[in-house]
């Protein structure tokens, strides 16, 4: 879909859509022929403009017939224009209709830009594997137009486009099957970074081996699909800072649970099991593209976790990158493994400050937080509250969690430095302790914990039905907040 901003309504418009408030629908003046039919009409139906409220209706406009959209928000709700503006494609996608303007004369040029943003988040949708799609599912919008709104607008849309395409880049790759997206084609579907000035590196499972990446290439062990460790670094302040921030993904690309296997009910899901490693992937993506003044690298473990005769059985004793032993109880609990050494390895290579993790790591944290909040672990206060910050105001929240010496303990292991199980209880948490073993002292550290956030069995606001790219939002904003002066 392409975005313009313009100083005057586009003739051929089929739908034109307008985001008021409460306060501003009452006395609001349509720049329609029939304003007061559209406004008695929008009554009539009970729509006072309240947020989260919308209609449609159809009307004549130049001679012809036309979809009018209303959509409420409320005055300064941070994501509300974001809502509007998927709220409006969501309503018209598959109408017929083609091309949308927003009239923005009422409207910041934030606001403007904000629904801009969000209608193209919304927007994004896969089906180039449905060969026989009817007719009318089929997308039809191609154009939306935001006219008359102020002039910083469009100067404004750049950064958010950039934070758009890195959305749709997470999104793809986790919505893509298992056979088409695996470590080295993941790695594959990210090299066109490099084309926006990400140095990218991989090491493959040689590479690995030397380095004594044990953990990683012990889940990687029972599949045919080699290992490999994606590396993206954006140097955007020309070397003025020195550490970097370093964000470290899960990407288990598909996951069986290996000889512990999992249920063949739902397995199919699994092919998401890499959404940390995809979100780290689309926020390089994204801030590559709005030309970000920070130092950042990204880092992704690539698996696949299969069940073959090779595979690594229960109580095997793996040594990581660290030297650190691991009895692996359960094979199915091998993201922290993958990310164990991921996260050793960005140190020992970057000695970044601050290192943000995320993962699909535990179904326990569905339990805790369904699909509402994406769990938050931290060493550092700093960081933590850095983050609740980040995820409030881009509409990626996070719920923090404890960490404490009393969880610890639930991993120790009689015959090696540890097991990657804990008990019956706070299985989040222990999964976060383990990977707190690995992180260095002095170095602040977050772990995300997105099982619940990465994919939605229904449409939300802002994604239609499945991968909703939770984390590009989020890491984006606690960039920009934190690092770019």
């Amino acid at each position: 879909m392409k975005i313009n901003f313009s100083d005057a309504r586009p003739q051929d418009a089929d739908v034109l859509a307008f985001i008021v408030t409460k306060t501003t629908f009452a006395d609001f003046t349509f720049p329609l022929e029939n304003s007061d039919i559209v406004h008695a009409t929008a009554k009539l139906a009970r729509f006072e403009g309240a947020a989260g409220q919308s209609f449609l209706l159809i009307n004549e406009e130049g001679g012809k017939l036309v979809r009018i959209i209303l959509v409420g928000v409320a005055d300064g709700e941070a994501g509300d224009y974001q809502k509007a503006g998927g709220d409006i494609v969501a309503k018209v996608q598959t109408s017929g209709a083609k091309h949308i303007a927003i009239h923005g004369a009422n409207l910041s040029a934030k606001a403007a830009a904000e629904a801009a943003y969000g209608a193209t988040l919304r927007n994004w949708r896969m089906d180039k594997y449905r060969t026989k799609l009817a007719e009318t599912s089929k997308p039809t919008v191609e154009t939306l137009t935001v006219a008359s709104a102020p002039a910083d607008a469009s100067t404004l849309w750049p950064s958010y486009h950039a934070i758009a395409e890195g959305v749709a880049l997470t999104k793809e790759l986790v919505t893509e099957p298992a056979n088409i997206i695996y470590p080295e084609s993941f790695v594959e579907r990210c090299k066109h970074l490099a084309e926006l000035g990400v140095e990218i590196s991989v090491l493959d499972d040689k590479d690995m081996a030397a380095l004594g990446m044990g953990a990683l290439l012990g889940v990687a062990q029972g599949s045919r699909r080699p290992a490999r460790l994606l590396v993206m670094k954006w140097g955007g302040t020309g070397g003025s800072q020195e550490r970097p921030v370093a964000l470290v993904g899960k990407g288990v690309t598909f996951d069986t649970g290996g000889i512990s296997i999992k249920p063949a009910a739902g397995m199919e899901d699994m092919k998401w099991d890499m959404g940390g490693a995809g979100a780290v992937a689309g926020a390089m993506k994204a801030l590559a593209g709005r030309k970000a003044k920070a130092y950042v690298v990204g880092v992704c473990g690539l698996v696949e976790n299969m069940p073959d005769g090779n595979a690594q059985r229960p109580g095997d004793i793996v040594t990581s990158m660290s030297g650190q032993t691991i009895e692996v109880l359960n094979t199915d609990a091998e993201g922290r493994l993958v990310l164990c050494d991921a996260l050793h390895w960005v140190q020992e290579k970057y000695n970044p400050e601050y290192i943000v993790d995320l993962a699909t790591l535990t179904g326990a944290i569905i339990v805790s937080l369904g699909s509402e909040y994406a769990g938050l672990f931290s060493n550092s206060d700093e960081l933590a509250d850095k983050l609740t910050a980040a995820g409030k105001a881009s509409g990626d929240p996070l719920w923090r969690f404890p960490l404490s010496k009393a969880y610890d303990k639930m991993i120790d292991s009689p015959i090696a430095d540890m097991k990657n199980i804990g008990g019956k209880g706070a299985g989040s948490i222990t999964a976060a302790q383990f990977l707190g073993r690995f992180i260095k002292d002095g170095v602040k550290w977050a772990h995300l914990d997105i099982a619940g956030t990465v994919w939605a069995d229904k449409a939300g606001p802002l994604w239609d039905k499945g991968a909703t790219g939770f984390g590009v939002r989020l890491l984006d904003r606690f960039v920009a907040d934190n690092f770019e002066g």
